[in-house]
């Protein structure tokens, strides 16, 4: 292992809570719509999470080397910034998981570095190209691809199985959940993971102990994955609980789709080296897929919400690493005020949440107060004719058969006696 100093061991371990955090705050991408819709017990699904996150850790570094090389100029960076970055990144993680919006982490550390580096170095530290190529444009792309995706996919398996009851082929569905729920987890850990990897690679160059241009060395693949890992077994309930029964109502065939449609999403930008958000292309899908089922709703105010946090995370967390940067860069006192108060944030944030708390026996409960569908999605709901075979169809056409139509009656007959 490399020489490593007491500022680049805490920028490390900071790092590495950074990625715990990333984990808990993205299992719902992987596992929200496996709980919502019972193909896996709640527990179970965040294990199987776990350990695929972690072998994905090690099948690329691509992404990695966006974030340790092209992101922002390794000239000039000190490991304070790094620090200041990983502060940022880490308070609007926990801050949202708060709430239960799933937001962008790697948006997350991406704004907390970019707002550090200009902090310290100015805007020249940044590469725009590479922002604008490689994370604002997937940004944007990554939900809409997904959705569309999402919606062609459920639209395609409900019009397959349109002459089979939804109760014979939900098991077969379900099924599928388990194992699309394991290819976007195994994705998350070949996109995040690599994140921590990238930006522990970059503070190892801007002290010194690694070459400029180096890759990864193995203890950092090997550390990264595993944190990301014990982070989701942890599981994130308070976002899983949103992204499952807030956004939409899913049934398994949607579920499947929505999973396989945006592990794809995510495999094509990790082999391509985008640092894509999974929050982004799993949200994007989960609202494809509910558009995608006739009489479907996507609950619009719940994913305005959830937009506006996708638009506040990098300047947020950028804001916060710029002022956590000015903070360090004062000396070794700097470090550990910064330090100390990211530890406190923590407990505090943590305090706050178990007031309320949630967890894999409440998860799937509709938290009380939930706005409604709205306006155009419930009229929309209630003109649409359900699918074939749903329990509303079937209860519809027994409705038809057990009610006889009326009886024409001869005018020329003589009333019927009235009832006593």
């Amino acid at each position: 292992m490399e020489h490593i100093t007491l500022l680049l061991a805490i920028v490390v371990v900071t790092a590495l809570v950074f990625d715990f955090t990333n984990g808990f705050h993205d299992t719902a991408n992987a596992m929200a719509t496996t709980i919502s819709t019972g193909a896996l017990k709640p527990k179970t699904a965040v294990v199987m999470s776990a350990v695929l996150n972690l072998v994905g850790a090690f099948l690329s570094v691509e992404v990695a080397k966006t974030i340790s090389k092209g992101l922002v100029n390794e000239d000039g960076i000190q490991p304070e910034v790094i620090l200041a970055a990983l502060v940022g990144a880490i308070l609007w993680n926990l801050v949202t998981w708060l709430v239960g919006l799933p937001s962008s982490s790697s948006h997350a550390l991406m704004g907390g570095l970019i707002g550090a580096t200009v902090a310290s170095i100015g805007v020249s530290g940044v590469n725009g190209e590479v922002v604008v190529s490689k994370v604002l444009i997937p940004a944007v792309a990554a939900p809409i691809v997904a959705g569309i995706a999402a919606t062609l996919a459920t639209k395609l398996t409900y019009k397959i199985g349109a002459k089979t009851s939804e109760k014979d082929t939900a098991k077969g569905y379900r099924v599928g959940q388990i194992a699309s729920a394991g290819l976007v987890s195994l994705a998350h850990g070949t996109n995040d993971a690599q994140k921590t990897m990238g930006i522990i690679t970059l503070a190892l160059v801007a002290g010194g102990t690694l070459a400029p241009g180096s890759n990864p060395p193995v203890w950092v693949i090997v550390s990264a994955g595993t944190a990301i890992a014990l982070g989701t077994a942890l599981g994130g309930w308070r976002i899983i609980r949103t992204m499952g029964k807030g956004l939409t109502d899913l049934q398994p065939q949607q579920g499947f789709a929505a999973q396989t449609s945006a592990a794809t999403v995510i495999l094509a930008s990790s082999h391509l080296g985008f640092s894509l958000s999974t929050t982004h292309s799993v949200s994007g899908a989960v609202m494809g897929a509910g558009l995608g089922r006739k009489g479907g709703v996507v609950r619009w105010s719940t994913a305005t919400r959830m937009f506006v946090a996708w638009g506040l995370t990098l300047p947020a967390a950028g804001l916060v690493g710029a002022g956590a940067e000015y903070v360090a860069r004062q000396g070794d006192w700097g470090v550990y005020v910064v330090a100390a108060f990211l530890a406190a944030s923590c407990v505090g944030i943590w305090l706050v949440s178990r007031r309320q708390p949630v967890d894999h026996t409440n998860v799937n409960e509709v938290e009380t107060g939930t706005e409604p569908d709205g306006v155009v999605t419930t009229a929309m709901a209630a003109v649409t004719p359900p699918p074939a075979g749903s329990v509303a169809a079937v209860a519809d056409e027994d409705l038809k058969t057990t009610i006889p139509a009326p009886v024409p009656t001869d005018p020329a007959a003589p009333p019927a006696p009235a009832a006593v």
